[in-house]
């Protein structure tokens, strides 16, 4: 663990994920800067503790905030998050994932950056899987324009660390849930469902509601972002539990915990999405010394709290 206090810039720190990450940031004493341009952050989610700049990540002015502020750490959580826009969008897609990473890495680099950690995907980077959990390793065959733009920006994460000394650690996350997830903008299963629950309407299953999902809590990501931050660690690492949960399972669960009357009705299955997705963490136990803590049913009811409020 990391002890020396830094400045870290956030991106996308008004976001589901990117709060929790700002939040455990300054519980441990750090300064942070956070850039988010509020398409699907929220301004609630922005911790006040932290310096905020609306602007978009693919923005020209985003140089000089990094040569103003002279962050030591990068943590790029902002993009375009939602892998069926990313199938009805390639392009949008690629522009903010692709070129706004590029954008944020050029800045680093000019500003004297010494790490970036990378939002990406473990569930979307590997595709239909051949093992499971899949460890990091695994072939990556993308199904999606969304999986392909997380694959482009860990290639040009190489590029910069071989290129310019930018350390770099890339997060693959599996299928992050819990407060503050967006029902709307981030296509988080568990929001989507608990809402409509909450609501006493009719969630819909895509497909037959077989296909399996790794599912880990937000403050648990966050922690491993926390743990990413030591100088000596480097590459890409899965942040999972290592448990295929089905998403019939998963409405089972929510249904018992928001007492909704909702039954399964099944619509058809989406493109672009795997079949099965489960990660082998062993590698971030080793190396980062992150093990998740929070179990489904422990955080499935600390998000369904949450939307009860």
């Amino acid at each position: 663990m990391t002890s020396v206090i830094m400045k870290i810039l956030v991106t996308g720190g008004a976001g589901f994920i990117g709060s929790h990450v700002v939040d455990t940031f300054l519980s441990a004493g750090h300064d942070v800067v956070i850039v988010d341009n509020l398409a699907t952050g929220k301004r609630q989610n922005l911790n006040p503790q932290a310096k905020f700049y609306q602007i978009d990540i693919r923005s020209d002015e985003l140089h000089k905030i990094f040569l103003d502020e002279q962050p030591a750490v990068v943590d790029h959580h902002a993009a375009q998050i939602d892998v069926r826009k990313s199938v009805s969008d390639p392009i949008y897609d690629a522009e903010v994932n692709i070129l706004g990473t590029l954008n944020v890495l050029q800045a680093a680099v000019k500003s004297g950056v010494q790490k970036i950690i990378f939002a990406s995907t473990g569930g979307a980077i590997y595709g239909e899987q051949e093992k499971f959990p899949a460890p990091e390793d695994h072939p990556t065959n993308p199904l999606s324009p969304y999986g392909i733009g997380k694959l482009g920006g860990e290639k040009y994460l190489y590029f910069y660390y071989t290129t310019y000394g930018l350390k770099y650690v890339s997060l693959r996350y599996a299928n992050v849930y819990g407060p503050r997830q967006d029902p709307h903008g981030e296509a988080g299963v568990v929001a989507i469902f608990t809402q409509k629950m909450l609501k006493n309407e009719q969630p819909i299953i895509n497909g037959d509601g077989e296909q399996t999902r790794d599912f880990v809590f937000v403050k648990d990501v966050a922690e491993a972002n926390l743990l990413a931050l030591s100088k000596d660690i480097i590459g890409c690492y899965n942040i999972g539990t290592g448990r295929e949960v089905s998403v019939n399972q998963l409405f089972d669960r929510l249904v018992e915990l928001t007492q909704a009357k909702a039954k399964k009705v099944h619509g058809p299955a989406k493109e672009g999405e795997q079949k099965r997705s489960v990660l082998d963490t062993r590698k971030a136990k080793e190396v980062l010394g992150w093990v998740p803590q929070v179990n489904l049913d422990e955080g499935l009811a600390q998000t369904v709290a949450f939307f009860k409020t």
